[in-house]
């Protein structure tokens, strides 16, 4: 186990780590619209290495019923109350490798889009937080900690205090990630009240509602017990006026309880030397499959270029937020500046017939993929030589990270995320692992894009920052070990009184009587190892019991207001002393 983690759990007075359920509206590889998908497929198989059992569990998508229905288990059935409606919850399960995954089946909600948006789409996810925790009974394992993740499930936490208090789901601790506080799931309260049965005590500024409306994330910045976002510098940002949505009041207030762990990759699925959708297969120690790769993008789109022309690449959605603005300001000096331009995505209508534009003028130098494909986001991340991501904000981002881990530079606007991930290229250290610009604005964005490709024909220099791209860890071990610590953290320490057992008395030699005058010290070597903790007797070395060390590190770390902890430590030792050893003594 974890050293870290297992010295919260002894503090907790536990011996096993808790178990948890990840609920989120997608989880890749089973459906995925998002970074949101890749997190729940990847967080509970890191977090599984370090012993916690962390299951998934969401909605069973028409996507997933036509890839995945002759590998599913039916495990139960049953009928939840909406108001006056009585619907169907049937609760499926798929194990795929080291991922299980329990999923929420009814054909009138999840029958076609996995966001269906408006008031549909809250129909969908207030329906699908009821029939989690009415499905939590029909589960075969028992889950402490419920991770709970953006606005679909955000009313969980809520759920769970206010109507279930008194049930077997009123236990479970949660934590809550907001993956983009942009979108926070707002409905008049008639459709809360009426579907999932809020008594109108709720409706309040200091509970749900939020700016006229019920907010399903305010509801989770009060009341989950513990609130992370996707990087430490979103975690700051979201508590500003210009990018925390109005979400900036609440978490201000529990910002003592909010942290920010950045995203990681599967780095399994993410992996040039053996993804199978790219044609050639290459790893930092042999790059020349990724020269192969780039000769296939540029046959496969159809460009016009010479091999050697650097290719800037976005595999996005299509969004205000992913920096179109500048990047359609800005779209002319890239191409000018001897670039060829790809991208992958779709969205907003307006970009789109942009980005159309764009390819019909500069035929052949452009290509506007207006769609989405997983297979060619791995080719387009293999072949390209540059990543854009020049987001206006990014809570995390992973497209950044996969580009490095493709040998392709990403060049950014530096904010949340991003910021946290990709370090400006320093040409007199030799450290960096990309580029980046701080003012959002078009001119800066082509300004960086120049200095990229000013570099680019520096092979010493980029190979240099490529280099140091590939050799960034961005696999999900360290941020699993966050998340960890943040479920333990969480828990009910489980109180454990100071008892003098028989039995360990056998286990250990008696001091019996002692001379008056003879010195006693305790001895710990804290806080790594419990069996270290000793008395010594004029230079005899005597174990404390066993039954009271645990108690003595949970005990010895409650500083009493008032208190220095010179006379803590003293006071604490004398009590130690009598009730562990069955000794006094005098001052």
């Amino acid at each position: 186990m974890n050293a870290e983690l297992e010295k919260l759990l002894r503090l907790k007075g536990r011996e096993n780590l808790p178990n948890v359920l990840l609920a989120a509206a997608e989880c890749s590889p089973l459906s995925k619209t998002g970074g949101l998908a890749d997190v729940a497929g990847a967080l509970p198989k890191s977090l599984k290495a370090l012993g916690f059992d962390t299951r998934v569990i969401t909605p069973y998508h028409r996507c997933i019923k036509d890839k995945y229905a002759e590998k599913v288990e039916h495990m139960a059935d049953f009928y939840i109350n909406l108001g006056w409606r009585r619907e169907y919850v049937g609760l499926e399960k798929l194990v795929l490798g080291e991922l299980i995954v329990y999923l929420i089946d009814n054909e009138y909600y999840f029958g076609d889009k996995i966001y269906r948006g408006g008031l549909a789409e809250g129909q969908q996810y207030a329906y699908f937080q009821r029939a989690v925790l009415e499905a939590i009974p029909f589960l075969d394992f028992l889950p402490e900690v419920i991770h709970c993740n953006d606005w679909h499930t955000a009313f969980i936490p809520f759920l769970i205090k206010s109507q279930y208090y008194d049930r077997m789901q009123g236990g479970l601790k949660t934590v809550f990630s907001i993956h983009n506080i942009a979108f926070q799931g707002q409905f008049g309260f008639d459709f809360v009240a009426d579907f999932l049965g809020v008594d109108s005590y709720w409706y309040n500024h200091f509970c749900i509602e939020h700016n006229g409306c019920v907010n399903f994330m305010k509801s989770a910045c009060v009341y989950a017990d513990k609130i992370n976002t996707v990087s430490p510098s979103y975690a700051e940002e979201i508590k500003t006026d210009r990018f925390g949505e109005g979400m900036q009041a609440p978490l201000i207030y529990r910002g003592g309880d909010l942290s920010g762990i950045i995203n990681g990759l599967d780095i399994d699925v993410f992996n040039p030397e053996t993804d199978p959708d790219i044609p050639f297969n290459y790893s930092l120690a042999d790059l020349g499959g990724k020269a192969s790769c780039k000769l296939a993008l540029i046959e496969e789109l159809g460009l016009e270029i010479e091999h050697d022309t650097p290719i800037v690449a976005m595999v996005t959605r299509m969004t205000s937020q992913k920096g179109f603005d500048i990047v359609l300001e800005a779209m002319d000096s890239i191409v000018a500046s001897g670039a060829a331009f790809v991208l992958l995505g779709s969205g907003d209508p307006r970009y789109e017939m942009a980005m159309r534009e764009c390819d019909s003028r500069y035929k052949g130098r452009v290509c506007a993929y207006i769609g989405y494909s997983e297979a060619l986001s791995h080719r387009i991340y293999a072949g390209a030589d540059f990543l854009l991501m020049p987001s206006a904000f990014e809570p995390c981002g992973l497209s950044q990270m996969i580009a490095m881990r493709y040998g392709t530079l990403p060049i950014v606007h530096e904010v949340g995320g991003l910021r946290d991930t990709v370090h400006c290229f320093n040409e007199y250290t030799g450290e960096g692992n990309g580029f980046s610009f701080e003012e959002y604005s078009g001119g800066m964005l082509a300004e960086a894009v120049r200095y990229a490709l000013e570099c680019y024909y520096d092979r010493d220099k980029y190979d240099r920052i490529q280099y140091n791209a590939m050799s960034t860890d961005f696999g999900f071990g360290p941020s699993a070990v966050e998340y960890g610590k943040l479920f333990v953290s969480i828990l009910d320490a489980i109180e454990q009184e100071f008892f003098h057992d028989p039995f360990d008395e056998v286990c250990r030699m008696p001091l019996g009587a002692l001379a008056c005058g003879q010195t006693i010290k305790l001895f710990c070597k804290a806080p790594d190892t419990a069996e270290e903790l000793f008395l010594a007797v004029d230079g005899e070395k005597y174990p404390m019991l066993p039954g009271g060390i645990r108690r003595f590190y949970t005990e010895f770390n409650r500083l009493p207001a008032g208190r220095s902890a010179e006379r803590h430590a003293a006071d604490f030792i004398k009590r130690v002393v009598r009730k562990v050893l069955g000794l006094r003594v005098q001052n």
